[in-house]
């Protein structure tokens, strides 16, 4: 009997939507990426909603909000469980871009679909991968071999293959058969018939003249220049780890071969943490790269000439003049590049580059309509700190919340006590006395002789709570040999989430997952609310 192949599109087919895939194999459920758009819309997840219950494993394809920006919600609202797997890059990468995407958000908006919380939990247990590596399932997914493989389009960017009784399902979505500075082509192309090929069509009817890449990335630096020495400033939105990479080591050859003098900034609230691990990843881009660093170690991303940001206050500090600014996000509806866009669009000197064609429904697709339009409505958020009434209002609605919070505990409490000192008569345990066994000596006593028995009885009755009436023994089942104890060594191996975790405390390490001025602004808890006005920017 052949290999069933059902595959179900729960979102991302004809339309532009966020892509996410139902892939069943005799039986075994593959959800193949679970993305969002940066609008948020939970309407979109419905389909997901529907089936989260029932998938056994999650392969993540890219590190972007596209295929991966649904995975904290679906686990925490969906009760999606089952395991992850991904590169190693989209794991670090997504980890960061969705702490770039919350952050964006909860400075200008009361966000709560999510929280950093959800973040950590759904990437913790996601298992890490290296391309071509064949990893086997086992329990109900037994016989089943996934492997990844390079796309091509951003840092780990991963072509699945499933296979199962000499069967291939490729899952190709996204995929770059051009070399570009810092990544190498797809491999698909390498793949023979394969049994089923899922993909996309994203820009077949987008009609783009055949450039080489140099003459592209000419044109690209050359529109940059001349908006400069013009005395004017460039704003370029981009995702958080993704494109902007490239764009980065296009810019910094540019600046390196003309001399130039120009600042250039990447503001996100993670960009040092993004950049020191992809220094890391040198392994996973270009041959021309690895090969630069065998040799001269030479690493590409030791950037010259980009200074990394992770506030806006920190770019107003910037000299004035002329300048290049790479801002998440790249759909303008939210993050640094939101504000610098209202902020420079007034000035005919700056320019607004779109290296991406924006997500549909966002303010990035509705200003590169042909022709643009005239003027654009846009909401300008921010959040300021609480004073005077509002301010003594809200500690007293949280001393409130406490006191209530407190009394609750203090009542768990004592009905926990009361419960533990219930004496339990139906206890099996050799301690307990037989009251329907009465001592003839006890008799005589009267009533007064029977209300001490009562508290002789209750003094030596053991409560349920507890197992034995002496002090517990555990007894030692450890394996010995020749050499003395046996151990278990998994049970002393520190966990990359571990490192991650306290890495992160500390700041400033390649390995921890935030820097020290991203995680300040996490660990802010100064009271404050989010206003709000409506401009026309021209």
């Amino acid at each position: 009997m052949g290999t069933s192949v059902q595959v179900t599109p729960l979102c991302g087919v004809y339309n532009e939507n966020p892509l996410s895939y139902l892939v069943s194999i005799d039986g075994f459920n593959f959800l193949i990426d679970c993305g969002w758009n940066d609008l948020f819309d939970p309407s979109l997840l419905q389909p997901l909603s529907r089936v989260a219950s029932t998938i056994d494993a999650v392969l993540l394809s890219h590190p972007d909000t596209i295929h991966l920006g649904a995975l904290p919600y679906a686990m925490k609202q969906f009760g999606l469980s089952a395991p992850v797997y991904s590169a190693e890059p989209v794991y670090r990468l997504g980890l960061l871009t969705m702490y770039d995407q919350y952050l964006s958000r909860k400075q200008v908006s009361e966000f709560d679909l999510f929280s950093l919380d959800d973040i950590d939990s759904a990437f913790q247990n996601v298992t890490r991968l290296t391309y071509s590596q064949n990893y086997h399932l086992s329990g109900k997914g037994e016989g089943i071999v996934i492997a990844p493989h390079v796309a091509g389009h951003l840092l780990g960017g991963t072509v699945w293959k499933i296979t199962k009784d000499g069967e291939d399902v490729i899952y190709a979505v996204d995929f770059n058969r051009r070399k570009e500075k810092h990544l190498n082509g797809t491999v698909l192309e390498s793949f023979v018939r394969p049994a089923v090929l899922i993909t996309d069509a994203y820009n077949a009817l987008n009609n783009q003249p055949p450039k080489q890449q140099r003459e592209r990335d000419r044109d690209f630096v050359d529109t940059i220049s001349k908006t400069l020495e013009a005395g004017g400033n460039v704003l370029l939105p981009v995702d958080t780890a993704g494109r902007v990479l490239e764009l980065l080591l296009v810019l910094e050859e540019h600046w390196s071969l003309k001399s130039l003098n120009f600042p250039i900034f990447f503001l996100t609230n993670v960009a040092p943490s993004t950049i020191d691990y992809v220094k890391s990843f040198l392994e996973w881009m270009s041959d021309a790269i690895a090969k630069s660093f065998e040799t001269s170690r030479d690493n590409a991303f030791l950037l010259k000439h980009a200074t990394l940001l992770i506030s806006k206050n920190e770019l107003d500090k910037a000299p004035d003049g002329p300048k290049v600014v790479l801002a998440s996000m790249a759909s303008l509806e939210a993050g640094f590049s939101h504000d610098i866009f209202v902020e420079w669009a007034a000035d005919v000197k700056n320019l607004v580059l779109f290296t991406e064609r924006g997500q549909f429904g966002t303010l990035a697709r509705m200003l590169q309509a042909d022709p643009p339009p005239k003027a654009v409505k846009v909401m300008m958020s921010r959040r300021v700190p609480l004073v005077g009434e509002e301010l003594i209002a809200y500690e007293e609605e949280q001393n409130r919340l406490k006191k209530e919070e407190a009394l609750k505990a203090s009542l768990i409490k004592e009905e926990e006590s009361k419960a533990s000192n219930v004496p339990d008569i139906n206890s099996s345990d050799p301690m307990v006395i037989d009251t329907n066994n009465r001592h003839p000596s006890l008799d005589g006593l009267g009533q007064h002789g029977s209300g001490y028995r009562d508290i002789l009885i209750d003094g030596f009755v053991p409560p349920s709570t507890s197992v034995a009436p002496m002090f517990p023994f555990y007894e030692n089942t450890s394996d010995w040999d020749d050499f003395g104890e046996v151990i278990n060594p998994d049970d002393y191996v520190i966990k990359d989430e571990d490192m991650d975790q306290a890495a992160m405390h500390t700041g400033g390490d390649m390995d921890g997952k935030l820097d020290e001025g991203s995680a300040s602004l996490i660990l802010d808890t100064t009271p404050s609310k989010v206003i709000s006005n409506e401009l026309t920017v021209s």
